[in-house]
């Protein structure tokens, strides 16, 4: 298909997407949360080709501003995908969501691409819900930050032969989420999985299992239950060396009865409260044991998951 990149010119979509928090502990490459932290993206279509990319907040300075920029990639992957001719393309990224540091920002990056792409061709090309998670997964490698960061909520995502797939839950409302982001660590997702083994033992893999069905229930029933059902034997241990703070306010934070674990590929620390005053708890326990200086962010489950409003081209001018 082609022709629709000059009908697209002057078209501004509006993308706001969360951060999301992957594994919790035993639910590797499976389970993720979505968090009140967010990225926003404006873009418009061009006559001009290429892209430009404007960022303020976080990566400003850092990331890539022209067509090597992830969510430019994402935008092309996506009309790519649909054979859609890509128009040029004015960005501005205001970016809250901390890089590097287990807090899904690529994903987030992914995710917003995909979900501007949906809102440029909007009225040309429909993308669905599996279709969105499929070309982001596409892009990420694995659906575990992508599927929370598209839809919102606690996420189970798996693969199959014909894709990803993702079921969607609503969150015990007395799960109350903290991340504590340390201020100069960051870890790469490719280098915490290459810390992995290419095999477990048995025992262990049985003990996740028993603790990610755990999990679910704690999340969305029994939050007493979260302690125990954070516990992991798949992957935090063999990661520690790589981020030895990480790892050892995490085990104090246990000790004290709190959920700690690694968020997503880390160094962040995901503690799952199963009421309000436990994160204040580790937010002190935090600042008196740290050795170096972190942020903790009292956060909330995002429910929503990635928005796209597109604006009609009337409109801008």
């Amino acid at each position: 298909m082609t022709g629709a990149p000059a009908s697209l010119v002057g078209r501004t979509v509006t993308v706001k997407v969360p951060a999301t928090t992957a594994n919790l502990g035993p639910g590797f490459d499976t389970l993720g949360l979505a968090l009140s932290v967010y990225d926003e993206l404006e873009v418009t279509a061009s006559a001009e080709p290429g892209a430009r990319v404007r960022v303020e907040g976080v990566g400003a300075g850092e990331v890539p501003t022209d067509e090597s920029n992830l969510v430019v990639r994402s935008i092309a992957h996506a009309f790519a995908a649909v054979g859609q001719e890509l128009p040029g393309l004015d960005l501005v990224a205001r970016n809250a969501i901390p890089h590097g540091r287990g807090m899904g920002s690529s994903g987030a990056a992914i995710v917003s691409g995909i979900m501007a792409a949906k809102g440029l061709l909007e009225g040309v090309v429909e993308f669905d819900s599996q279709e969105l998670l499929a070309l982001a997964t596409e892009l990420e490698g694995h659906p575990d930050n992508v599927a929370p960061a598209l839809f919102g909520g606690l996420t189970i995502a798996w693969m199959t032969p014909e894709g990803p797939r993702h079921k969607k839950l609503i969150v015990h409302r007395g799960v109350s989420p903290l991340v504590a982001v340390p201020n100069e660590t960051t870890m790469s997702t490719a280098l915490a999985r290459s810390l992995q083994p290419v095999s477990v033992p048995h025992e262990d893999a049985i003990f996740n299992v028993s603790r990610s069905a755990l999990l679910i229930a704690a999340l969305i029933q029994s939050p007493e239950l979260l302690l125990e059902a954070t516990e992991d034997k798949l992957h935090q241990s063999y990661r520690a060396s790589a981020m030895p703070e990480t790892d050892a306010l995490i085990r104090m934070l246990r000790a004290e009865g709190l959920a700690a674990v690694v968020s997503g590929a880390g160094p962040s620390i995901l503690v799952l409260g199963s009421d309000p005053g436990q994160r204040l708890l580790a937010t002190e326990l935090i600042e008196k044991n740290a050795t170096t200086t972190w942020d903790s962010l009292v956060l909330a489950v995002d429910f929503r998951g990635a928005t796209v409003v597109t604006h009609p081209i009337e409109a801008v001018a």
